[in-house]
């Protein structure tokens, strides 16, 4: 049997997992602004995927790279949410959340 498949799967399904969060704590913490961090580590992680001979480590770094692409519009989303009152705001960073 071949396991490959199931094996990056696994490691998709990780990886998106791990990104879920990692949006919420930056948009708690640092608001929207660092999105072009987000940007620079999903460039750089899909440009090393092209490059790198093992599946499962150039498949991890692909994944890797659209999630952190992804993740810039879902900090966006992440703020409106927080606004909506769906997450909680953080108390040091209202003034951010004022010129709304």
């Amino acid at each position: 049997m071949y396991y490959t498949g199931i094996i990056i799967a696994i490691m998709t399904f990780l990886t998106i997992g791990i990104w879920h969060p990692i949006v919420i704590k930056t948009e708690y913490h640092w608001g929207t602004r660092p999105w072009i961090v987000y940007l620079l580590i999903g460039i750089s992680c899909i440009i090393a995927a092209l490059f790198t001979a093992n599946i499962y480590l150039s498949s991890f770094l692909g994944v890797f790279g659209a999630s952190a692409l992804w993740g810039i519009g879902e900090l966006f989303h992440q703020r409106k949410r927080v606004l909506k009152g769906w997450f909680p705001m953080n108390p040091k960073r209202k003034h951010d959340y004022n010129k709304a």
